[in-house]
Parts: C-alpha cells; structure tokens; sequence
C-alpha cells in the first residue's frame, strides 16, 4: 500500500522578539524551516527568499533521485540569495539556516545547513532520533537540547556565498507510524529531547503536536521566533 502524509506547520514571533525572521513550507512532498540569522542584515528576507526557491522542488521525485533533487534545492536557494543581494547591496550579510524534507513513496532526504533540526519519532520507538547535526561551533555540549541558552555560533549557514554553504544530506525509509519534527532553534534550543519526545507521542494528530511545542517553547520564555513543522507518515492513498 502507498503512503501519504499528514503535516501541520507554524511559526510564532515568541516573546522577546519584535519580528519574526523565520519561514516554513509545508508543501505537498517538500517541508522546510529557515531561520534567518538574528542581529544580521534582513533575516526575515533571507528566510523567505530561500525557502521561495525550494518551491519549485516539491513534486514527485523518483526515490533514487531525492538526495540529488534536494541538494540543487538547497543550492538554488544559496543562488537566489546571492541574486537579491546583487540586486540590493544594502541587502550584504544576509543569511539564514535552512533544513528540508523531501519524500516520495516510501522514501525521504533530509537536508540541514545550520542549526534547525529535524528528528523522528518511530512508532513504537521510546527514542526520539535527531536525524541533523547542528554546524556550530563554540558549544561542546552533545545535546544542547537538554541544556537550553547555552552560547553556540553557527559555522555554515547559507548567503549566497559559495564556499562552505553545501547541506548535509540524510536518507530514511520510511515507515507506517513515523512523525517528524522540523524545527528552528527556538524550539530545540529551549525545549529539552525528553518534553519534545513526550509532545510528539502524546498528541494525537500534526496540528495537536503543532500547537503544544509551541506553547512549550513560549513556556520557556519564547526568547527566540519558533518554527514547527509535524509530519506524519500514513499508509494510504495519496490524495490526488
């Protein structure tokens, strides 16, 4: 039998900050959180204009396809970035984080360059598994998740530049029962593993799950904008 998803996505500006610099997707194959980096030139520009150029990429892929397909996604997102800021010099130091998932039939590929983070949750699973690495540097502590407001500088993240900005790409099979977390560090970086595993268990449907991590995070103080996106992977014909 085929699968199909259910997903729901949200982002919220929190508490302390006056804009939201974050943008999610949530299409029909592909799902993305960015984060445009605070205290940087048009974060929320930057977010925006990255995830606008994934757009085009959420359509069916052959499975064997989808690492390729999500890396000239991310690549043509680092390009239209660098296209805004030759069009707007004032735009120069731009940038934002980026991850993104791509599926199709009983596959999917993660991409990550930053330090948003995608996890799974199997069913039956008392693990929730980050399937990302942060790129940070200047926080030696394994999971930062259960050590909230610890200082980290991001080492890769996209700007248009060349150099360094490649994601790194994770392949998954995927499973009757899965849920996926994407999320921008106002979740993950407030939020410790054990609450969020617990979230994403508990809740019976992506909206439910949805809207309680982002309560958790604004229960932590909402120091930074959230991002969430739940997908769920179901048996069942995919909606024409």
């Amino acid at each position: 039998m085929p699968l199909t998803v259910d997903a729901a996505a949200r982002t919220d500006v929190g508490l302390v900050r006056q804009r939201n610099e974050d943008t999610v997707y949530a299409g029909r194959h592909l799902f993305a959180v960015a984060d445009g980096l605070g205290g940087h030139v048009a974060g929320d520009i930057a977010s925006a204009t990255a995830v606008d150029a994934l757009k085009p990429y959420d359509r069916q892929s052959d499975p064997a396809n989808l690492p390729t397909a999500l890396g000239r996604a991310v690549h043509a997102a680092n390009e239209a970035l660098r296209r805004k800021v030759d069009a707007d010099p004032d735009l120069e130091g731009m940038g934002t984080t980026l991850v993104a998932l791509l599926w199709s039939d009983r596959s999917a590929v993660v991409a990550n360059v930053g330090d948003s983070r995608v996890y799974v949750l199997r069913r039956g699973a008392s693990r929730l598994v980050q399937l990302t690495e942060d790129h940070t540097y200047g926080n030696l502590v394994a999971d930062a998740a259960d050590v909230p407001h610890l200082p980290a500088r991001i080492s890769r993240f996209l700007d248009g530049r060349a150099d360094g900005r490649s994601p790194d790409l994770t392949a998954r099979t995927l499973q009757p029962g899965d849920r996926f977390l994407l999320c921008s560090d106002g979740l993950s970086g407030v939020v410790g593993r054990e609450q969020l595993r617990d979230i994403l268990s508990e809740s019976e449907r992506p909206a439910e799950a949805v809207d309680r991590l982002v309560a958790a995070a604004t229960d932590h103080g909402g120091p930074d904008n959230i991002s969430v996106i739940v997908i769920d992977v179901r048996d069942g014909q995919e909606p024409a």
